[in-house]
């Protein structure tokens, strides 16, 4: 569930969804970002292990990681919205920095 849905968040550069999954999101975004600032063949096998889809590990090598590559990290920022109508969950905004 959570690789899906860090796929999702470097797909589109922000996702809505749960505080508390938000913030698992964002602890694994984090490592795959600090993966595709490093750029080695072995940081891209790894990546590609993880994430769901290959256009979206390219994306992080080719665009993510050189755009962060002089920040030392907090790549994700999670910003609370407020209740969920439905079940009075507290919803989430993540996105990239």
């Amino acid at each position: 569930m959570f690789r899906t849905a860090v796929t999702d968040l470097l797909r589109h550069e922000s996702i809505e969804t749960t505080h508390a999954k938000a913030m698992q999101i964002r602890r694994l975004a984090e490592r795959v970002i600090t993966r595709g600032k490093q750029g080695s063949l072995h940081q891209r096998r790894l990546a590609s292990a993880f994430l769901t889809d290959e256009k979206i590990v390219k994306k992080l090598f080719d665009e993510i990681g050189p755009r962060y590559k002089e920040r030392p990290g907090g790549y994700v920022r999670v910003i609370k919205v407020g209740p969920r109508q439905g079940d009075a969950a507290l919803i989430s905004i993540v996105e990239l920095v």
